[in-house]
């Protein structure tokens, strides 16, 4: 029978819910079991593809063109698999089947009601996802925080699924434990109300996740066993690390993953977390640095640095510089700041490399061309990714073909010299403003041109890259690009797509019109990175 183990969180959000989920499967997956996982977002949007990425975070896309949450590349990175569409699902998503059914006379002619046609459907598709997996074990984030309004149907749909198994379903809350600064005292009370109120939800907890800054002491645990109705060694610690890629080992100290098979009543198997152990000492004990700046504009968020706009493209960097045993110290480089002044430029020297990342708009664009060209000019290794591929474009185009005026009419519509323009399809959806899951997404396959570095980095001719765009490289500007000295490394060969695109007598100037970071993983890292982080250490 397969298993279920869903994943709340208490106290505040960003709590860590994504990675204790993947860590969970992870260690599962050691032992040889067989695991999916499944994000749930507690939003209206049907997608996350809608979402401003400095609120919500990284838009994640799979192969089949799905627009998700972050959380779903972290489970993709951990276990090492390519999950499918039916693993991610919104509030917006469930309510719109559920609608759907009813208006096609699924439901027989019954009254159709939030409870309990809402937490049936969550079910439905949870049940389908482990069926398509054909797995032993799902994780099942529940997104937000335990106490919003938001995700008590997701709950009530965890707890009509226990009610169903009761042997095949286990509850993990990942809860925050504030050591108030004045005070200097970890404090259990915030993670005691978040047990209470997923009690009122009809759910107990089987296993407390204890996030903190340290590690939890044995009063602690003691405090939080006897007030939240569990043992000891059901409250696992949780604390503070450099690298996400310790969780699973941290875990482990606890014995976690012989704690979820007890209560589940099967019986331990051996682990091999060896692979993942080299890993997890690599990123802990590197010490030669590999500087990496990336120059993109969804940072700022009132006064804070939001990271996650750009999470994957982190996670590859970070997956390349272990492959090559080296520290990677990764900066933000606001792109807006070389539009009030070309001396900044002189600060991207500082680099070992640059990435200018994908995105959308006018903001900052200026400032990322200029970037770009600066890289060119002094040999500094580049890699673009989307956008920036486009803007690497569009840079060439200007200053090596001189094509003064050139643009992407994404920023300028009555460019005189439109080197990226709106694929022909998408005109008419944008005339009809259909913008929700319409771009060109998902996995498309990139014929590699041999003798280029691309095709070397890869070690093959035919590759699947994920896409997230609505513009492309305008032919009619090929011919006379490549005439310049811009290298064609790769097309799409059903519709001959620019895919990819290089600079020949440069350390690593490369562009890839796809999302090469939504394919990187810890113990298999992305060839387009590794030779990245490979030229920016010579």
């Amino acid at each position: 029978m397969a298993k279920y183990i869903f994943v709340a969180g208490g106290v505040m959000s960003g709590v860590g819910k994504g990675v204790a989920t993947a860590s969970i499967g992870k260690l599962l997956q050691s032992r040889g079991f067989k695991v999916t996982a499944i994000k749930i977002d507690p939003y209206v949007n049907v997608d996350a593809g809608t979402m401003n990425p400095t609120e919500h975070g990284e838009v994640f896309v799979l192969d089949e063109g799905t627009e998700c949450d972050q959380d779903m590349g972290n489970y993709e990175r951990f276990l090492g698999v390519d999950l499918p569409a039916i693993n991610y699902m919104t509030t917006g998503s469930v309510y719109e089947s559920v609608i759907h059914r009813e208006r096609n006379m699924e439901y027989g002619g019954k009254c159709v009601e939030v409870v309990p046609h809402i937490p049936l459907e969550v079910i439905r598709r949870i049940e389908a996802a482990i069926k398509k997996a054909k797995a032993d074990f799902i994780t099942i984030e529940i997104g937000g925080t335990v106490g919003e309004y938001q995700n008590v149907l997701f709950l009530e749909a965890a707890r009509m699924l226990r009610l169903k198994k009761p042997k095949d379903v286990l509850f993990v809350l990942v809860s925050y434990l504030p050591i108030p600064n004045k005070i200097g005292e970890m404090k259990t009370k915030p993670t005691q109300y978040a047990v209470r109120t997923l009690n009122s939800a009809g759910v107990q907890p089987d296993i407390i996740l204890a996030r903190s800054s340290v590690a939890l002491d044995s009063k602690r645990k003691e405090k939080i066993a006897l007030n939240c109705n569990m043992r000891q060694e059901d409250v696992i610690s949780a604390p503070d690390i450099d690298t996400i890629y310790e969780v699973p080992i941290n875990f482990e100290k606890d014995k976690m993953s012989d704690l979820i098979l007890k209560k589940l009543s099967l019986k331990p198997r051996k682990t091999n977390l060896d692979d993942w152990r080299k890993l997890a000492n690599i990123s802990r004990t590197a010490s030669k640095p590999v500087k990496i700046g990336i120059v993109g504009k969804y940072f700022g968020t009132g006064d804070f640095v939001l990271s996650d706009a750009y999470l994957s493209v982190i996670e590859a960097v970070k997956h390349a510089a272990f492959f090559h045993k080296r520290k990677p110290v990764i900066s933000w480089i606001n792109s807006e700041e070389f539009e009030k002044s070309d001396k900044a430029l002189k600060s991207l020297k500082d680099y070992d490399g640059i990435i200018v990342p994908g995105g959308f708009g006018s903001r900052g664009v200026e400032g990322k061309i200029k970037s770009i060209e600066y890289c060119r000019k002094n040999k500094i290794p580049f890699l673009g990714l989307c956008y920036g591929m486009q803007l690497a474009c569009v840079e060439f185009a200007r200053h090596v073909c001189g094509l003064s005026k050139a643009h992407t009419t994404e920023i300028d519509k009555d460019t005189k010299y439109p080197v990226i323009d709106l694929m022909m399809e998408q005109k008419a959806l944008l005339k009809e403003n259909r913008y929700g899951g319409t771009m060109r997404l998902g996995a498309y396959y990139c014929r590699l041109n041999k003798g280029t570095r691309a095709a070397k980095a890869y070690g093959k001719e035919l590759i699947s890259e994920r896409h997230r765009h609505r513009y492309e490289f305008n032919n009619e500007y090929r011919d006379l690009m490549v005439k310049n000295g811009l290298v064609v490394a790769g097309v799409n060969p059903e519709r001959d797509l620019v895919e990819i695109i290089e600079l020949k007598d440069h350390p690593f100037f490369v562009g890839a019109q796809f999302h090469p970071e939504f394919r990187s993983k810890p113990l298999d890292p992305h060839p387009l990175f590794k030779e990245l982080v490979k030229a920016a250490i010579k």
